[in-house]
């Protein structure tokens, strides 16, 4: 499932987008907001079935080597292991997975140099020899296998990430969050499931609506919750201050006055480590120090409420 952390970004992006464009239709940027959390766990899907068209192409190898008008001995006998692999073909024939990525229009078959260069980075790896060189197979070894195919190939791949922005501009940022989500899926496959665990979208209705909300309130509310930020940063250089400072904060203050169940502390520790990755390298401590202040005057005023019940 998307997890808040990656919800609160999201909303960040949006709001920074909606304001620097001096957009006027808070409905058409909640649809690009909605636009862009769609595209991530479209991302995730098609993450998984990367492992499935390198398992193809490698199979298609093996067939034309085997079509050879002198084959060798290998190429008539070749290690299959690899395209035997359990998990892989679990992961090829998920009634969900394969529904939702025809649906969407999904996949990497637009892309044989991805492809190929996976497969060659693979099969010149030490993980890969190992594997397919080990006397026994188990379906653990099967899935030892995806898993370090994923860390070691797919992490901090550039042509990857190329592919992927090329195939929609959403993606950008979201290679990493969909390859923990595939991570987690391809962690938690068992031998013999109906079909794999693909991970929902969203936890609950809570979530779903959270977003949503969280993005609203900031936006409708985003001067008056400018008026607490700019009571504690008077003595500033305001052309010093990013202007996605402000727009973290405010996220921050529509989330502290808005969801009664989540905790002050969640919510502070959240935004303060968005802005370490979205904003300038000082953010954060400005940041802190500022919503510190905001935060005892918002519990003053009693527009802070929490039940207490603790939710992220």
């Amino acid at each position: 499932m998307l997890s808040r952390r990656l919800l609160r970004i999201k909303v960040v992006k949006a709001l920074y987008a909606h304001f620097k464009s001096e957009a006027d239709s808070l409905i058409t940027s909640e649809k690009n907001l909605t636009s862009s959390v769609d595209k991530t766990y479209d991302l995730y899907n098609q993450m998984l079935w990367l492992i499935v068209d390198v398992m193809r192409y490698a199979s298609s190898r093996i067939e034309i080597a085997r079509s050879k008008k002198l084959p060798t001995r290998e190429d008539l006998n070749p290690n299959t292991r690899f395209i035997d692999n359990q998990l892989i073909a679990q992961i090829e024939n998920s009634p969900k997975l394969t529904a939702y990525l025809e649906k969407k229009s999904l996949g990497w078959v637009r892309y044989p140099e991805l492809i190929k260069s996976l497969y060659d980075s693979m099969v010149g790896s030490d993980y890969y020899k190992s594997y397919m060189e080990a006397p026994d197979n188990s379906y653990n070894d099967d899935r030892k296998f995806v898993e370090d195919f994923y860390l070691n190939e797919v992490e901090n791949n550039e042509l990857l990430e190329e592919v992927v922005e090329e195939q929609s501009a959403w993606w950008a940022d979201d290679i990493d969050f969909a390859l923990i989500l595939a991570m987690k899926t391809i962690s938690s496959s068992r031998r013999g499931q109906p079909d794999l665990p693909i991970s929902a979208k969203f936890k609950n209705e809570d979530d779903r609506e959270f977003y949503k909300e969280l993005f609203r309130k900031a936006v409708v509310n985003y001067n008056d919750y400018l008026q607490y930020i700019e009571k504690f940063t008077q003595n500033w250089d305001v052309d010093r201050i990013a202007f996605m400072d402000n727009v973290i904060m405010a996220a921050a203050i529509a989330e502290l006055t808005t969801f009664e169940s989540i905790p002050v502390k969640v919510t502070l520790d959240e935004f303060i480590e968005i802005s370490k990755f979205y904003s300038t390298p000082g953010s954060s401590h400005f940041i802190n120090g500022v919503l510190d202040k905001v935060i005892n005057v918002l519990k003053e005023e009693g527009r802070i409420v929490k039940t207490g019940r603790g939710l992220m």
